[in-house]
This record gives structure tokens, sequence and C-alpha cells, in this order.
């Protein structure tokens, strides 16, 4: 390797900006090295790829060049007076009772409860909805600053073990153990090398399949770069070591194949539906006898072989299989296939494709009631259906927002169920099939501690606006009301890809923007998401990737043409592939937009499959082995289309770029290099006077598991940002 050579133009141990300005930053960025040997052919292009050494997390050099970063973020973001007041403000915002779904599992009910600033939420057991609250498992004791995270639970079929998964430091690894419910104590054993897999119990509470991955040379902390490759799916005993697990599936000769497990509810088959990337998947199976000894490889078969659709289990009547796909349906649909006649032919449909409404889950209930989630213009529809018929019984009356979780079984009457929205934090109702006559209860309403707060003084509206080829583009913004309508510093938030949703849903840094700022929400449902089904996602995705940049840029046009903002009061704000919109746009239209922040995102687009999980985007990204792909990618990727600024339209905004030591799903090389080729670009235009800085968290990761102290001071650091680079008029506290 060769010798640092980060070169710092001022000295970091006294970083000085002159009246706190923002503007003229270039002489304070670090000089990272230029390894101009790194030179490739790729598909007869030729790549420089000279900030490569900052793939390695562990060199000196890359630690060297994130110190020196953070020496010029932290100051920016800490040492200033409205730095503590945000903090003061948000500390006090943050702090009120929140609370999750109840769960019923054997005798108890559980359910998520954080007093207010507790750094993990910890799970509480009762007896009755009335009955004492016991904490049945509390993270928060786990570490002293809270970063150990429980990451996933499963209770067994009677109820009296749950297995659960612990995460440390924010990464995608997890450790499970297994707590017997009535003494509240686990077991000695602990699994470890498990990623992307959800514990499956038999029906005779003895165990469960779960996949992990095999042992890897180096660090599986989180902040090691190595492809995750070659998971196998293992059975594991309660009560016994990992290394008497039973291997009982592997596929050797698909190393990119991973697996999500479902035993029926009849306990006599084990469904295993296999993907690739994060979009379609096989389904295969095997059966399992009762009072059988998992003991060796079980006999897997097939019933979907290619990779054209998804498919999600529901429930069974014997060999009949209930699925949720979008097979011939791009807005899905329920299925039976019989494992006994499973030829396509013999497919049959009980809940037929909507019209316009996306069918978004379905959950099976009180022995043959099918529980349907469907998204309506970016809303949430929850209705009841027939299991034998596919007939519709009940509506569930919900306002403009989210159904954020539900909990039920089959061999249970009631429901549990929980709704959000832009200005509700969450609301959880109880409804009985068993008294089918009565209304749904509110079983928890969770209050704000904001003095003066009154959600009936803003307004939640749904726009419609043109993106660049002409499509219809939806697009909520949330604001105070007002007799005339005038530009305000606006946040404008958005995704665009893998087939999700950017749903109705409460957010503390929306509301705060909002309070502190006076200012306006807007997010765009860009194509790529799911809101209107595989053909919205497929809109967005692959060669089609820039009409999601197209979409975004053009809500940032409509907000300033309808008077909502203007450009040096616009903010945009996305994480992970939303980090990579973010970047995206900046590169193309710097022009439109006041500040920017590019949270954990994806800024290599060349070389982004070859890195953890990666190789599972290019479902959506396209495979840059692929000339075609990799041509299409190569527009577009942030590293590769940084510029100079030659007049003041190309002026980058105000930019912070957002990562994280532990990041193990977008590793932080992304925001690394794309930060190094950026200041490399601007560093001598006289036009650029916008600072562009990154900021490297520790003991962090993507983003789930972070505590609360940490996810207070991150967004201190962006509402900082935003107020000092924005043209922002008034500033409540």
């Amino acid at each position: 390797m060769s010798r640092p050579q980060i070169r710092v133009n001022r000295p970091m141990n006294n970083v000085s900006f002159p009246g706190e300005e923002v503007r003229n930053f270039r002489n304070a960025y670090p000089e990272a090295r230029k390894d101009t040997e790194v030179e490739e052919m790729i598909h007869e292009y030729r790549i420089r790829d000279v900030y490569r050494w900052l793939e390695d997390p562990d060199s000196t050099e890359t630690k060297m060049f994130v110190d020196a970063q953070n020496s010029i973020s932290q100051p920016f973001l800490e040492r200033c007076h409205e730095r503590n007041m945000i903090d003061t403000k948000l500390t006090k915002l943050w702090n009120f009772p929140k609370y999750g779904c109840p769960m019923r599992h054997g005798d108890f009910i559980y359910f998520f409860k954080n007093t207010g600033l507790q750094n993990q939420s910890v799970l509480i057991q009762q007896e009755t909805l009335e009955g004492p609250e016991v904490v049945f498992l509390d993270p928060n004791s786990l570490s002293d600053d809270g970063t150990i995270a429980l990451s996933q639970q499963k209770f067994s079929e009677d109820g009296a073990y749950m297995a659960y998964g612990l995460s440390e430091s924010g990464s995608d690894w997890k450790k499970i153990r297994i707590r017997k419910t009535k003494e509240r104590t686990d077991f000695p054993e602990v699994l470890e090398k498990v990623k992307f897999s959800d514990p499956s119990w038999t029906k005779d509470n003895k165990g469960f399949f779960y996949g992990r991955y095999p042992d890897q040379k180096g660090k599986t902390d989180g902040s090691e770069t190595k492809r995750n490759e070659n998971q196998k799916l293992y059975y594991h005993r309660v009560g016994e070591s990992q290394d008497k697990d039973t291997l009982v599936a592997e596929f050797p000769e698909h190393p990119s194949w991973h697996f999500q497990t479902n035993v029926s509810d009849c306990g006599k088959y084990l469904i295993i539906c296999i993907g690739h990337t994060v979009r379609d998947n096989l389904v295969y199976y095997a059966d399992l006898k009762e009072g059988q000894e998992i003991n060796s490889k079980l006999t897997v078969k097939p019933i979907v072989d290619k990779f054209e659709a998804d498919y999600a289990y529901i429930t069974n009547e014997g060999s009949k299989m209930y699925f949720h796909t979008n097979k011939d349906a791009p807005k899905y649909r329920v299925v039976i296939i019989d494992f006994a006649i499973p030829a396509e032919k013999n497919w049959k449909t009980l809940i037929p494709e909507h019209k316009t409404d996306v069918l978004d889950w379905a959950k099976c209930v009180n022995e043959d009631k099918l529980v349907v989630c469907y998204n309506r213009d970016v809303k949430n529809i929850l209705q009841a259906f027939e299991l034998k018929t596919g007939t519709l019984i009940r509506q569930f009356g919900l306002d403009i927002g989210t159904v954020n979780a539900i909990s039920g079984k089959r061999n249970s009457s009631d429901i549990f169920y929980s709704f959000s929205s832009f200005l509700t934090p969450g609301i959880t109702y109880h409804y009985d099939f068993a008294n089918p006559m009565e209304k749904p209860k509110v079983v928890r309403e969770i209050a704000l501690n904001l003095e003066g707060f009154n959600r009936d003084d803003y307004v939640v509206e749904q726009v419609f606006y043109k993106s660049k080829d002409g499509t219809r583009i939806p697009m909520f913004i949330v604001r105070k009301k007002r007799t005339i309508l005038q530009p305000r510093p606006c946040l404008m938030s958005g995704y665009g890809g893998f087939n999700y949703s950017l749903m109705p849903s409460f957010g503390i840094t929306g509301l705060m923007f909002m309070d502190t700022f006076d200012g306006i929400l807007a997010f765009p449902n860009l194509r790529g998401g799911g809101e209107y089904g595989i053909n919205w996602h497929n809109g967005g995705r692959l060669l089609n990737k820039q009409n999601v940049f197209d979409d975004f840029q053009a809500a940032a046009k409509f907000l300033a043409q309808n008077n909502y903002t203007t450009k040096d009061r616009l903010a945009i704000q996305g994480a992970s592939n939303g980090g990579l919109l973010v970047a995206a746009c900046i590169n193309q239209r710097p022009d439109l937009f006041g500040a920017a922040v590019a949270q954990v995102g994806v800024m290599d687009m060349l070389r982004f499959h070859k890195f953890t999980i990666g190789h599972a985007w290019c479902s959506d990204y396209g495979n840059p082995d692929d000339r075609e792909h990799f041509a299409n990618l190569f527009k577009y990727s942030p590293l590769h289309n940084v510029h100079f600024p030659l007049n003041p339209n190309e002026e980058y905004p105000a930019t912070l770029i957002l990562t994280a030591d532990h990041d193990d799903r977008v590793s932080p090389l992304h925001s690394l290099k794309f930060t190094a080729a950026l200041q490399e670009a601007v560093r001598h235009s006289e036009y650029q006077l916008n600072p562009i800085l990154l900021r490297v968290y520790t003991n962090a990761g993507h983003g789930a598991g972070k505590p609360t102290k940490m996810r207070i001071s991150e967004v201190t650091d962006i509402m900082t940002f935003f107020k000092k680079t924005l043209n922002i008029d008034t500033f409540n506290l």
C-alpha cells in the first residue's frame, strides 16, 4: 500500500468559520490521494477509479481520510448556538411514550414500549390488556450505549419460547437466542452468522429453521465489505449448541440465493421462498411428517422454478396453498396453488387483481378470514374477505395514512392493528371477528409532548404533477394552514426504488422542520416504488432509472412554480436508494436545490454489486457486468458524474453526506469515494461557495436499531445544517 497522503489545507485542530459563515469551503477540504494506476477497460469504457483505496475500511489511509472529514464537518455542525437550541427542543419533542402493536402468543400479550428517550424499545409482557406490564426483554440492559438492538422475534406455536435476534452497532448480522416466556430466561446457545433470515418454528415447538452464512476470513461485525454468498438452510433444536444444527438445504451452484421460510399452518410443509435479488422469487417446499426427527437434508421440490414474479405464503388448506403474488397481476392477487397438482394451469384466483388498487398483503385469521390491505392512491385500505369464497365481508374505516403493523392468528378470532399518518404518531385498534357487529376499539393512541401542537392547524394535501415525460406523479404536501400561500422553507424527501411505497407516516424530523422553521414537507411518490404496482416499479428501474430522477426534479420545479418554496429554501433528503437519488439529482440539476442531505447512499454504480449484499440490487439497477446496463449506470452514477461548476447555476447546493462505520448494507466506501470526487471537482471553482461535507458516525449502521440518543444527534446535525445553509426567516424554539 502506498504511503498515506491525506493533506489538509487548514489546521484541523483550529477550524474556524468566520461569523459561522457557510460559504467558501474550498480551502478546507482534505486533498485525497489520486491513484492513477487504477485504470481498467470495462465494456469498451476506460474507467479510472482513483479513489479505490477508500474501499478498504481498515487501512490507515482510509481512517485518516475519515478523521480529516469529520474534523471539518463536526465543528461546523456542533460549534454553534443553533445546535444547542435545536438539540434541546428535539430532545423534548422526542420525549413522549411510544407503543407498538400488541401480539398474542400463548398465554401472554406482548408489545413494545418506549417511555420516551430510552435508546431501545422494551418488549413488555401482559396476561391481559388491562393487566400489569412486566418487562419481558429490555435491550437497554445489554449495552451501555444502546447499540445492541432487538432486531427480530419469532414465537413458537404454543408461545412457550421466543427466538430473537440481536444486532450490534447497526449491522445486519444477528445473533439468535431463545427465551422461555414464562420464566423470562434464556437457553445457553447462541446462533451466529445469521443475516437476512427469520426463524420458522416447527409446530411441535422443538426447534426452527433459519438461514446462515458460512464462516469467512476476517471480520463479520458489519464493518467488512465481503460479499454475502452461499447462505444455507439449517434446523436448530432448542437447547442444543449451534454446531449440532442440521443442514437441511443448500444450493452451492447458486451462491447468491437466499431464503425465507414458512412452516405451513398445518405443520406438514416447509415452504421455501428463494430469492437472488430483492425482487422475484422461486417457491420450493419439503414434506414434514408429524413426529419427524429432522437430522438430515430434506427432499426439496420446486413449485415455481423461474424468477419472474413475487410470491408470499399466506396460509393453506391441506395441499392447497394461498399465495400473495404479482404473477400475471401487476397490482397483485391472491392465488391458490395445489401442491398436489402444481402446474400453473391448475392455479385458481381467490382475490383477483383490483383495477386501480394495489393489494399490499393478506393475513389469515379466525380460521376462515383474510385481512387484506390495499394501497389506494398512496393511502391504505383495510378489508376482510372470506377465505373459502373470496367474498368481501368487512371494511375497516381508516383516515389518510398507513397500517404500520397487524397481529393475529388463524386459531384466534381477534386482531390488533396500528395506524399512523403525517400528523398522527400512532393509534392501535382491537377487533374481534367473534363480535362482527362491534366496531374496532382504540387500545392506545400515542400523544405528542409538544406544547401548542394541534394537528388541526395543519393541512395534508395530495397533488399530482407532470414529470418530464408527461407521467402524472402524486405528491403529499404537509403544511400549516394559511390564508395566502407564500414560499416557505421546504424539506422534500424521496426514495423511488425496490418496489417500496413511500406511505404517509409520522416523523419527528418532519414535525421539527415544520414547527421550528415554519416550513412545509413534500413527499413525491416517484416511479421505481410500489405505489401503483409492478408497472410503477418497472417505470423507474433498470434502463428506466432516469425517470426516478426526472420525477424528483419535476417535483422541485412544481413546488417553486406554485409558490410553496424557492430554490434557496428547498432542502432535499434521502437515505440508501434515496441517498443515490439525492446525489444523482445534485449532479444533474444543482440549480434546483438550496441544500441536500444524502444518507448512506449507493454512489458507485459500477461496483455496488461487489460488496456485502449489493449483488441483490441488480434487479433494480441492472448488472454492471452486462454491457447495456453498465452503459446506463455510467450515465447517472454519482461518483462518475461529478462536475466542475463553470457558472453560478452549476454550483452544487450545500451538501451533507452521512454514513456510518458499521453499515454492511450500503458500505460507507460509497459515501467516501463520492465525497472525495465531489470535493476535488469543486475545489478550484470560483462559483462553488456552498460547503460539501461528510460526516461518518461510529458504532452505527444503515439505520435499523439505531439508539435514540444517536437518532437525536443525527437529526440535530441535519436540522443545524439546514438552519445554516437555507434561507430561513423563522426560528421557533
